[in-house]
């Protein structure tokens, strides 16, 4: 078998994966999946026979390198920077090849706006030499709330400086007969690459949402598709991705359902990547297998029974707590990157793995309901607040102090007890999220991390977090969709400064504020996670959001 490079010490859950892959290959699923038989899945089509492009992806775009080239050859001459403008699928994937391979000498640094923050918002605009710049407008719909409001804001800055050639700094990515083509059209963009309608977001990254931010920084796309589609072919008969997905359907089946992920500092972007692909298509109906970033590997730490690590390496990092890990009865999948272009395989393999394991699981990897359940209450709240320009419904906090106020079903005196009782309802088999809405910054990064690391000793188990709006379009759906096993703690906090946007563009109205639109959308999350009988409690920071993390970290010493 080609394994891809990746290895396993499965342990007592060897001969469970053996059986896993006999019934794979009896009821030929890699063959079903390849000719695009929704049946895999379920048995209506609903969702799936619409969601299969990525299997092609690959090949095609290898196809189109060259009128990719051509078109944004002209564009990107004289260019300082670009800024893409795109959240979830339509951002994560360039962000991997920005960080991976970085902006090759002679072309534009890349920026990726995929946040509704005012403070993220208005630092990236005051670096931007807006006659020096150009701006990528990604969305698989034309409908999305942070990409639309986006344009407006990053258009009429660009139209007060260049008029109405405003619109040949832009370029749009999305699919055919969305909402987006049309505005392009009336502002007479560079140019609209309209990418197969049959890709969903988090399957997109091998097609034009991933590629054309890695072709503007100078990344030899020819090199990572090609590695890719050869992975494709050579899946067709050796099933690395097929294998891989059946270790974590009947790993998860089995309670181990927290995916540990280490990689490398360099592929690290790759690991947001994942989880995005992993959580929003296995999150649902009961279910879910949950990626766990970012946590340190301890020889000596006590972790559940429900975990599985994936150790990313090549010849330079090596991991010294893997084999205590085997030895302590942990599943242990080791994947040896040759090259960052071996990155092309990787996400076709992990795909195709992630389709594998959902048809275990028996969930539909391409729908995702609980990113339209927050989606809906937010558009709710939105309508509600530009209507009378305040909250009508708005929460009541049950503990005010001078540094914030505390949100939930609870009966503490305070925010330090409501604090840890919260947490103190954790039992073996759950995991805590950190559900941040606040500003960005190397301060509030090393609180956070310690606030995790706090928890982490404390309590044993596994500690994710995600910066809002962007984990909505990602872990967001787990949250609502897995088994109900997770604590969630929304970190909220007052804006300090605010930006409009415009109602319309070329146009200075505005019924909207990017601080009001991010408000509602930690509002309108804590609805659908309540409606879902999710554990949650929420921190609104009044004063510095910093020290109130590091304060929060030290009740747990």
């Amino acid at each position: 078998m080609d394994n891809a490079n990746i290895s396993f010490s499965l342990g007592e859950y060897q001969d469970a994966v053996a059986i896993a892959m006999y019934a794979i290959r009896r009821d030929n699923i890699p063959h079903r999946i390849q000719t695009k038989d929704y049946t895999v899945w379920k048995q209506e089509p609903d969702e799936i026979v619409n969601r299969l492009g990525w299997l092609d992806a690959p090949a095609e775009t290898l196809k189109k390198s060259i009128y990719i080239r051509a078109t944004l050859k002209p564009l990107i001459k004289n260019i300082d920077d670009v800024v893409l403008l795109g959240i979830g699928g339509s951002s994560l994937a360039a962000e991997v090849f920005s960080k991976i391979f970085r902006s090759h000498a002679g072309y534009p640094k890349l920026h990726i706006v995929d946040t509704t923050d005012p403070a993220y918002i208005l630092k990236i605009t005051r670096r931007l030499n807006l006659k020096k710049t150009v701006f990528l407008v990604s969305s698989k719909s034309g409908t999305t709330l942070e990409v639309i409001s986006l344009f407006k804001y990053f258009y009429n800055l660009t139209f007060k400086k260049s008029g109405n050639n405003a619109g040949n700094r832009f370029v749009f990515i999305t699919d055919k007969g969305s909402p987006l083509t049309k505005i392009a059209k009336n502002i007479f963009a560079y140019h609209i690459f309209l990418n197969n309608p049959d890709i969903g977001g988090r399957y997109s990254a091998l097609s034009f949402p991933g590629i054309i931010p890695a072709a503007i920084i100078g990344v030899d796309v020819e090199k990572l598709l090609q590695k890719a589609t050869d992975k494709s072919e050579t899946e067709k008969e050796y099933l690395s991705g097929a294998y891989l997905g059946a270790v974590l359907g009947t790993l998860a089946l089995a309670g181990r359902d927290k995916l540990t992920l280490l990689l490398p500092s360099r592929w690290k972007s790759f690991g947001d990547w994942l989880e995005q692909l992993i959580a929003e298509s296995t999150g649902k109906e009961g279910k879910g297998i949950l990626p766990v970033l970012n946590e340190p590997i301890q020889d000596n730490f006590s972790y559940g029974k429900d975990r599985v690590f994936v150790f990313f390496q090549n010849k330079k990092i090596k991991y010294s707590p893997m084999e205590s890990l085997i030895s302590a009865g942990h599943p242990v999948i080791t994947v040896n990157i040759n090259d960052d272009y071996d990155l092309g395989a990787q996400m076709f393999i992990w795909e195709m793995a992630t389709a594998v394991a959902t048809h275990y699981l028996g969930v539909n990897p391409f729908d995702q309901p609980g990113v339209e359940a927050a989606k809906k209450y937010a558009r709710r709240i939105i309508a509600e607040y530009t209507e009378k320009k305040k909250y009508i419904s708005d929460q009541q906090p049950a503990l005010s102090s001078k540094q914030g106020d505390v949100y939930g079903n609870i009966t503490d005196a305070t925010p330090a007890e409501a604090f840890t009782n919260f947490l103190k309802q954790a039992v073996a088999g759950d995991y805590i999220c950190l559900q941040i809405y606040l500003s960005p910054s190397p301060k509030i990064d090393a609180a956070i991390n310690y606030l995790c690391e706090s928890i982490r000793r404390k309590y044993s188990l596994p500690v994710t977090y995600g910066y809002g709006p962007l984990y909505l379009h990602s872990t967001g759906q787990l949250h609502k969709g897995d088994s109900g096993n997770g604590l969630f703690i929304q970190l909220t906090q007052d804006n300090s400064l605010d930006v409009d946007i415009p109602d319309d563009i070329g146009k200075e109205k505005s019924s909207l504020t990017f601080g009001a639109l991010k408000a509602a959308q930690a509002k309108g999350d804590w609805q659908a996670l309540k409606d879902a009988k999710r554990r949650v409690i929420r921190f609104h920071c009044k004063a510095n959001s910093a020290a109130g993390l590091k304060n929060l970290a030290e009740l747990l010493f």
